[in-house]
């Protein structure tokens, strides 16, 4: 999409964005590639996504504090992961057709890079900075509240990220942190990444994926239902019975407990 059509998408796009009067020039870089950027279209988003990255993290954060004020930490970690995860973004940059202002060189674009997770998520964040240039925090974080946030999370994003959750997996009942060890295969323009995922000297799960990230939550989400169909069940609580006198008494140890011997008569 080129010209006058692309102004068009863009307008309308920063019209959604609560940006009406911002010109699209200033979000335009949002979209250019890498692969573009070496042909001349211009200087790549990786700059940008990079600021994005930063404050979609920050905006994300305090919406779930504001959101879950009875949460734990480790629940509003998991729930911030997967909503700034690499599917998410990509998730909210389809909805959003990112993908048909996509700039990306002509490889890429031939190999369906518009439809690429990481190019998407990549832009999305990338879009997220050039917004906030534009406009300021206020503007910006209302765009990823209304157009990220609130439709995509649900309750069972307490469970979406996989890393984390085997990281807390492991190290609370085997004492161990999980390691990942990727490869890559496939020219630049269309990689694949193989992670595998380590516990002790085992390799537990294995993913793949258009990106480091991905393969690594394939991964752990297959090690982690491993573990967990593998690893005995915690020790339940020891049951226990008030005697009416102020004294807890283990109830497993009285059942075992030898009756007394009578007294001789």
């Amino acid at each position: 999409m080129a010209g006058e059509a692309r102004r068009r998408r863009l307008r309308a796009l920063l019209k959604r964005s609560g940006a009406a009067h911002v010109d699209p020039a200033a979000v335009d870089p949002a979209f250019v590639h890498e692969s573009a950027a070496r042909e001349s279209a211009g200087t790549s988003n990786a700059r940008l996504e990079f600021f994005g990255d930063a404050i979609l993290g920050f905006v994300t954060a305090r919406y779930v504090c504001a959101h879950y004020p009875e949460a734990g930490e480790g629940d509003l970690s998991r729930r911030k992961s997967a909503l700034v995860s690499g599917e998410a973004c990509a998730q909210s940059a389809r909805r959003l057709a990112f993908g048909d202002l996509m700039l990306l060189g002509h490889g890429m674009q031939n190999d369906g890079g518009a439809d690429n997770t990481s190019i998407l998520s990549d832009a999305f964040e990338a879009y997220i900075a050039a917004l906030f240039a534009a406009t300021g925090l206020e503007t910006t974080a209302a765009f990823i509240e209304a157009e990220h946030l609130v439709g995509l999370d649900r309750p069972e994003l307490i469970d979406a990220d996989a890393k984390t959750a085997l990281q807390e997996f492991t190290q609370g009942r085997l004492g161990a942190t999980p390691t990942y060890f990727e490869r890559a295969e496939g020219p630049a323009h269309d990689r694949r990444f193989t992670s595998q995922v380590r516990v002790g000297e085992a390799i537990w799960g294995e993913g793949i994926g258009s990106s480091k990230k991905i393969a690594q939550q394939s991964a752990a989400a297959m090690a982690l239902a491993s573990l967990r169909l593998h690893t005995p069940p915690e020790a339940p609580a020891v049951p226990v019975s008030n005697d009416g006198d102020g004294r807890v008494i283990d109830l497993r140890a009285r059942r075992k407990a030898k009756p007394k011997p009578k007294a001789p008569v």
